[in-house]
Order: structure tokens, then C-alpha cells, then sequence
């Protein structure tokens, strides 16, 4: 195992009805901004309770943060913070709100002259505004991170630092049952691949983490199909455990001590930058060409995959890789995921174009040995043709 400091600080609030916990943990006398995006936590009641729940404190509000948030959008919310003084940022919705909000935490105290600089230039913040989140769609863990992505002019741009992780965040499940089923998927593909980037590396005998990443992989795995299940729709156990595997999934823990990949979201960022996919289904898409091109780099985790996640221990190793990459992508599919990029309408001439954007944002030396260059990538798009 490798040497590692792990901490988070975020205060989990976890099941039915704990909305109206708010009240005892945002302070009497800040003034709050709640930002959320276009509107549907009105319509499923999440804002009613939200509201209800801080009648003692002053709110004002932010509303339109979209799906892969949007720089232009995010930075009209420091005219509202400084006209009336917010000191507290309340993000009510799903990754895109919450890392959304981070960002305009760090804007509004950011001393530079342009805040894009904190994400094009990965400038360092000193100080941001204090953020509580309630979750409504689980997918990502920003809620208990501190990582953001913003797009910009089809840029899509990371940025992290531990200023900007939640103070505490509300996960009740409940909060998810209105979520269509594309965004089920989405959510529960997103968790999955969250875990494989941190799990499908190579031994270090970090025991203690393969194991949780394998029982969050498993719980995915038999969860998340049952959610789309009319007959199952309604069922706060499925939700609870698809939304605490998710939180789980990226709040740093499986990934302490352990080495990381995360070169399917690179790629996968330039695919949500550009052409406007779904994140989860960039990912779909790309970890099962990663999985192809880097068998050999990844042989020993992936013939631990198999054995553990899919209980594969017959046959030659290589049939027992080739399973354990099918039965993956059955899987996506069972989620109603797309695995090729012809199922999202890309095919050989917009690898040309996607190639240069990776070139541009520095991601030359992708994946966990460093050695994924950009003509590595292309070969892994053109694998997931």
C-alpha cells in the first residue's frame, strides 16, 4: 500500500426526511444563496422542504446551473453575492449544482483577475465561501469532495481544492425518486466508473481498499438495474444504497494509499466538451476501450475483477479478461448506456478533432503509469468506434 493522508471533512446527514436538518447546520445569522439548476426540485418538492426548513435564516436565490456547468452561467451569481453580502452557499441538486457552486465559492473571494485562471491556468485559491449541499441525484460524490468541473467554450476544465469541499452535505433518497431513467443510469454508470479509476490500476496490496471498491462494484452492479424496474421505482432501499455507493465511490476513501487512473475521464471530458454527451455516457463509452487497450498494463487487477466482481476463476486468463470486459459491458447496456461511439453518432473523423483538445489541455500523459499519449488515446477511441 502506499503512503497516504486521508481526511474528509464533510458531515454526512443520510436518509428520508433529513432535509429539514438544514436549520441546525447552517449558522442563524448568514446570509445564504441557494443555487440549483433549472427548476425540477420545485416540481418534486425538494425546494418546498429546503425552504421550510431555514424560515429562521435570510435566502436568496441562483437558479439555471446546467448539466456540465457553464462558466458564463456561473459567474453571474457574484453579482447576487455581492450586492447582499452572501457569506454561505446552499447547492440543492446534483453533481453539475454542486460543482457548480464550488466554483463560485472560489470565485467570490478569488483575488486574481479573471477567476477561469482557477481552472485555465490551475491558479491556487487562498480562501472561498463556506457550501452546504443537498443531494437530489447521485452520481459523482462531489457532495463530499472537493473537485469541480466547468465548461467553458467547449473547454471542459477540473479544478480541486479542499477550501471548496462541502461542509456537510443532506443525501436522502427520497430526493431521487423523480429522477428519469436516463438519469439513473447516468448516475449509477458514473459511480461504477468512478470506482474502476481508482481500482483497476495494478497491486499494491492496498487489501483494505480493493475490498470496499469491490462491494461498491457489486452493489452497482445489482442495484442499479433494479431501480429502473417500474415495480421498483418507489423503493428507498435501492435508491439508499445507490446514492451512499455513490457518495462512497469518490469522497476519497477507496482511493488513499492506492494508484488511480482516471485517463477514461480525460478522454471522456473532451467527448462532453465537445459534442455536448452525457458524462456517465462518455464513460460507458471509453472505459471499455481503456479496459481493451491496457490489458496488459491492468492484467493483474483485471483477472482480480473478474474473480471477485463477476466470480470468473475458470478457463485461461485471457478468456477470464475477455469475460470480465463483456460482462462490464453488458452491464452498461442493461443501464441503457451507450458502448460505442457510433451509438452517440461520432465515428473516425471526430477522434481528429478530439485528439488536439487533449493535446491543448495538457492530458498527454494519461492513466496510472503516465504513459497513455495522445496517440495512445487515439487508438483507445478508435477501439470504442
Amino acid at each position: 500500500m502506499l503512503n497516504f493522508t486521508f481526511h474528509n471533512s464533510t458531515k454526512i446527514i443520510f436518509g428520508k426526511g433529513q432535509i429539514k436538518a438544514l436549520s441546525a447546520e447552517i449558522p442563524k445569522d448568514a446570509k445564504i444563496l441557494i443555487t440549483y439548476g433549472g427548476g425540477s426540485i420545485k416540481k418534486n418538492g425538494i425546494y418546498q422542504q429546503v425552504i421550510a426548513a431555514l424560515t429562521e435564516h435570510e435566502i436568496f436565490e441562483f437558479s439555471g446551473i446546467e448539466p456540465n456547468p457553464k462558466y458564463d452561467t456561473l459567474i453571474k451569481a457574484l453579482d447576487i453575492i455581492r450586492e447582499h453580502n452572501i457569506d454561505y452557499l446552499l447547492a440543492v441538486g446534483g453533481g453539475s449544482v454542486i460543482d457548480g457552486t464550488k466554483f463560485i465559492a472560489a470565485a467570490a473571494l478569488y483575488q486574481g483577475n479573471d477567476p477561469w485562471d482557477i481552472l485555465a491556468k490551475r491558479q491556487a485559491i487562498t480562501e472561498a465561501l463556506p457550501i452546504g449541499a443537498v443531494l437530489t441525484l447521485p452520481a459523482t460524490g462531489s457532495e463530499s469532495n472537493g473537485g469541480s468541473v466547468v465548461t467553458r467554450d467547449g473547454n471542459k476544465l477540473a479544478f480541486g481544492n479542499p477550501l471548496v469541499r462541502p461542509l456537510f452535505a443532506v443525501l436522502d433518497p427520497a430526493a431521487s425518486l423523480s429522477l428519469s431513467d436516463r438519469q439513473v443510469s447516468n448516475g449509477v454508470v458514473d459511480a461504477f466508473v468512478h470506482t474502476m479509476e481508482q481500482y483497476l490500476t495494478y497491486p499494491v496490496n492496498g487489501n483494505v481498499q480493493d475490498r470496499f471498491a469491490e462491494g461498491l462494484l457489486l452493489t452497482l452492479i445489482e442495484e442499479g438495474p433494479k431501480a429502473l424496474l417500474p415495480e421498483l421505482k418507489e423503493d428507498l432501499t435501492v435508491r439508499a444504497n445507490i446514492m451512499w455507493s455513490a457518495s462512497l465511490a469518490l469522497n476519497g476513501l477507496i482511493g488513499a494509499g492506492v494508484p488511480q487512473d482516471w485517463a477514461t475521464h480525460m478522454i471522456g471530458h473532451e467527448l462532453t466538451g465537445g459534442y455536448g454527451i452525457d458524462h456517465a455516457r462518455t464513460l460507458s463509452i471509453v472505459l471499455l476501450a481503456v479496459m481493451k487497450f491496457c490489458r496488459e498494463d491492468k492484467r493483474d487487477k483485471l483477472l482480480q475483477y473478474a474473480e471477485r466482481v463477476w466470480q470468473l476463476k475458470d478457463g485461461d486468463e485471457e478468456n477470464r479478461i475477455d469475460k470480465a470486459i463483456q460482462l462490464t459491458e453488458d452491464f452498461f447496456l442493461k443501464m441503457n448506456m451507450p458502448i460505442r461511439l457510433s451509438d452517440v453518432q461520432l465515428d473516425e473523423s471526430d477522434i481528429n478533432k478530439i485528439i488536439p483538445q487533449l493535446e491543448k489541455h495538457g492530458m498527454t500523459k494519461l492513466g496510472e503509469h503516465r504513459n497513455i499519449t495522445p496517440e495512445a488515446s487515439r487508438k483507445i477511441l478508435e477501439i470504442a468506434l
